[in-house]
């Protein structure tokens, strides 16, 4: 929690204007209507970043990283088109009672109707967790759109026995209850792992951080409508089978206390023995977090930036943490034409000690003021320092001509 600190405060007036910004309806042939936000201004050279939100979640997830002070450079640079899920907005009415909740696959295909919509003819895709699932399916169905993905904490396999039992529980009562402390608690893991927290000051702001999801989850957020999409990331197939398709550069990113650390590193392990290109696919495993958006947005910053330099966009934005050392000077043409030997020559007195006015002592003792001795004038071809130089063989070096 540190980096969030040190790398100085988010600008709150303008995210809450942000927050504040009118969504807009898109109706896809599959999945219906999708609401999205655009985040940042269109322009012809636009590099554009799409993203789908985790479980009880919507777009604002996002809002604050991408508002984030380190992330500037690359802000200005690009436009982030955020989406929702059907029904997952916050303060969202009850879908329709004959509206059939389409599957994760579903999501992900249908997704490109956004894209023709708004014109845009390729993205890069950042996704957590759910989100990220359908963005690596809309991924391995659009691959000619797509420049490449961030995923963070992704799973490419089906829900296994534990998960599907846990989640029939949370949804039942999600159902005849609506939010309750078991359906809460389920999705306080699956966004922060076993999160504990301490008197240390760091730990605060992440409290800050959980008791504001707890608090949308029993506010904001329509428990009927989040039963569904749950359901739906239950009954996930297995993308694994069919990850040679995703053939266009990946970063993968976890925390390491993440419940998805493991899922995580096996799609990476599922992507590199399909991929016939390696160094396209990166994994980075942040230490000592469970959520790396909300505890370590500086080290997301420096790994996205990387990753898009990486595809050859926002090329021009210095990089994060490198400094770059100072230009010596250059040679001129005048320096070019004088024979190396000479340079060589020059270049023993250019780095010498300034010249001092008086004569030099010799035989090392103090001069008479009672001064250090200075250092030999080379005035002379008898000072010991020039002729010493003279007598040492040069490598004879041709000039070119």
């Amino acid at each position: 929690m540190a980096d969030r600190k040190s790398s100085g405060q988010i600008d709150l007036s303008n995210l809450k204007a942000i927050l504040k910004m009118e969504g807009q309806t898109i109706t896809c042939p599959v999945i219906g209507d999708v609401t999205i936000y655009v985040q940042g201004t269109r322009a012809s050279n636009e590099v554009v970043i799409l993203t789908v939100h985790d479980l009880g979640c919507d777009h604002t997830m996002y809002l604050e990283f991408v508002e984030h002070p380190k992330l500037a450079p690359i802000r200005n640079r690009t436009v982030w088109v955020h989406v929702d899920v059907p029904g997952q907005g916050q303060d969202a009415a009850d879908l329709p009672a004959d509206y059939q909740f389409p599957s994760m696959q579903q999501i992900g295909e249908d997704l490109i109707h956004v894209l023709d919509h708004l014109k845009i003819k390729e993205v890069v895709c950042f996704g957590e967790g759910a989100g990220a699932n359908i963005l690596a399916r809309f991924a391995m169905a659009h691959i000619n759109r797509v420049l490449g993905v961030c995923l963070m904490h992704t799973t490419a396999t089906a829900a296994g026995l534990m998960e599907s039992l846990k989640d029939k529980v949370m949804r039942w009562k999600l159902d005849t209850i609506g939010m309750n402390p078991s359906a809460e608690n389920y999705l306080l893991l699956h966004r922060f792992g076993a999160t504990k927290f301490s008197k240390a000051s760091d730990n605060e702001e992440l409290k800050a951080i959980v008791e504001s999801y707890q608090e949308t989850l029993r506010n904001k957020a329509n428990p009927r409508n989040l039963k569904k999409f749950v359901e739906a990331f239950l009954k996930r197939t297995n993308i694994a089978d069919n990850i040679k398709k995703l053939n266009c550069p990946v970063l993968l990113v976890t925390g390491q206390l993440s419940i998805f650390n493991g899922t995580t590193k096996g799609l990476h392990q599922s992507i590199l023995k399909t991929c016939g290109d390696k160094t396209k696919v990166e994994f980075i495993e942040i230490g000592g977090v469970a959520n790396v958006l909300e505890e370590k947005p500086d080290k997301l910053v420096e790994c996205f930036q990387y990753f898009l330099q990486g595809i050859g966009v926002v090329s021009s934005v210095p990089m994060q943490n490198v400094v770059r050392p100072p230009r010596g000077r250059s040679m001129s043409m005048q320096d070019y034409d004088i024979p190396l030997r000479q340079r060589l020559f020059s270049a023993q007195f250019s780095s010498s000690p300034p010249i001092s006015c008086s004569p030099p002592s010799l035989d090392g003792q103090q001069s008479a003021s009672g001064g250090a001795s200075t250092p030999s004038t080379p005035n002379s071809p008898t000072t010991p320092e020039i002729k010493g130089f003279i007598d040492q063989p040069l490598m004879e070096v041709a000039e070119p001509i």
